[in-house]
C-alpha cells in the first residue's frame, strides 16, 4: 500500500488488516508510518512499514524486494501516493511541477513496474491504481495534479491492453475517486488566499477504501467510478465539455477554498513529509467530517450492476406482462 500513512491509503491499510492480511506500508513520514503500522496490528494484520520516496525507482524496487523477503510474494499492489500544488499554473515553479509529476505520476509507474516484474514470472497478481475523476476532467488550480492523473489513466489503459494481449493472469484496474475528506487539503503546498477544500459532495476515506478492496477482488473490470459526483462529472465531460469548462471557470476557484484565510505557516509535503518526526499523526480523515458522506449509493449500484440489471429487467417484464393482460 503506497501513500499508506494518511487518507485513502490509511483507510485501505486498515481494511486489509481487518481481513488478516500482511500489509507492507510505503510512505515517507516516519511518525505516520508508525501510527498506521499500529492501526494494522490492532485490526489483526501484520504490518511492514517502509520509508520510501515513490519518486525514486531504485528505492521503490528495493522496498519491493524487502516486502517479498519478509512477507512473501506480493499478490496485491495499490498505487495511491501523491503530492501536488494548489495554485494557478502561472504561480507554480517548474521544479514544483516536475516534483508533483515525479511523485504522482512516475510514482505509479515505478510502483507498477516493481510489482509487475515480480508478478509476471508467477503469472498472478493484481495492481490497483487509485485514480480520480480528474483523470478525465481538468479543473482550475490543480494543473499539476490533473496532468498526472490524466497520465496515469493513459498509462494504465495501455498496460491493461498489453496484459490482455498476453492473456496474463496479472490484472490492473483503476478506481476513480470523488472528493474525499483526507489530510491532503492541509498538507499540499498551496498559494491560494484561503484554505483549500475538496469540492462538495465530499466522501469519507472509508468509502474509497471499500471501493479499492472491491476492485482488488474483482480486477478484471477496467475501471470503477466512486460517488454520484464522479459519474456526473464523467457524463457531463463526455456530453458537453465546453459547457463544463465555462461552469468550472465560474465556480472552480471559490468551490476549492473555504472562507478561512490560509495561514502562512501551513505545512507542505511536496519536498518533505508532513507526518515526519515530531509532526502530529494525521490519520485517515481531513477537517471535513461534518460535511463528508460515509456511504455511496452509486458505489453499491456499481458493485451490484448485474443484480440491478436483472431487477430492472424483471420489473420491465412484469410491466409488459401486466400491459398484455390488460
Amino acid at each position: 500500500m503506497t501513500g499508506a500513512s494518511g487518507g485513502i491509503g490509511r483507510a485501505v491499510a486498515r481494511r486489509l488488516a481487518a481481513r488478516g492480511d500482511a500489509v507492507a506500508l510505503l510512505a515517507r513520514g516516519s511518525d505516520g508510518l508508525a501510527a498506521v503500522a499500529e492501526d494494522v496490528r490492532r485490526a489483526g494484520g501484520t504490518p511492514l512499514p517502509i520509508e520510501v520516496d515513490m519518486a525514486d525507482f531504485a528505492a521503490v524496487d528495493e522496498a519491493a524486494d524487502r516486502v517479498e523477503k519478509e512477507l512473501g510474494a506480493i499478490d496485491l499492489w495499490v498505487n495511491n501516493a501523491f503530492s501536488s500544488v494548489f495554485a494557478r499554473f502561472a504561480d507554480i515553479g517548474m521544479d514544483e511541477f516536475t516534483r508533483t509529476t515525479e511523485v504522482t505520476y512516475l510514482g505509479y509507474v515505478y510502483g507498477t513496474r516493481a510489482a509487475l516484474s515480480r508478478m509476471q514470472p508467477r503469472d498472478r497478481g493484481t495492481i490497483v491504481q487509485v485514480g480520480s475523476a480528474l483523470a478525465y476532467r481538468g479543473i482550475p488550480l490543480q494543473t499539476a495534479y490533473c496532468g498526472a492523473k490524466h497520465a496515469i489513466q493513459g498509462f494504465n489503459e495501455a498496460l491493461r491492453v498489453e496484459l490482455l494481449h498476453d492473456k496474463s493472469n496479472v490484472h490492473t484496474t483503476m478506481v476513480l475517486m470523488p472528493a474525499v475528506n483526507t489530510p491532503q487539503f492541509r498538507w499540499v503546498l498551496s498559494r491560494l488566499p484561503r484554505k483549500a477544500q475538496p469540492v462538495p459532495p465530499i466522501y469519507q476515506p472509508e468509502v474509497a477504501a471499500k471501493a479499492v478492496l472491491y476492485a482488488a477482488e474483482h480486477p478484471k473490470r477496467r475501471e470503477y467510478w466512486v460517488g454520484g459526483s464522479t459519474v456526473g462529472t464523467m457524463i457531463a465531460n463526455a456530453v458537453a465539455p465546453g459547457v463544463l469548462d465555462r461552469y468550472l471557470a465560474r465556480t472552480g476557484f471559490d468551490s476549492q477554498q473555504t472562507d478561512e484565510k490560509r495561514p502562512s505557516d501551513e505545512p507542505a509535503n511536496l519536498w518533505d513529509p508532513a507526518d515526519g518526526p515530531g509532526e502530529p499523526d494525521a490519520g485517515a480523515h481531513g477537517a471535513f467530517d461534518d460535511q463528508a458522506k460515509s456511504r455511496s449509493a452509486q458505489l453499491w449500484l456499481s458493485q451490484h450492476h448485474g443484480l440491478v440489471a436483472a431487477g430492472l429487467a424483471g420489473a420491465a417484464a412484469a410491466v409488459w406482462a401486466a400491459a398484455r393482460i390488460r
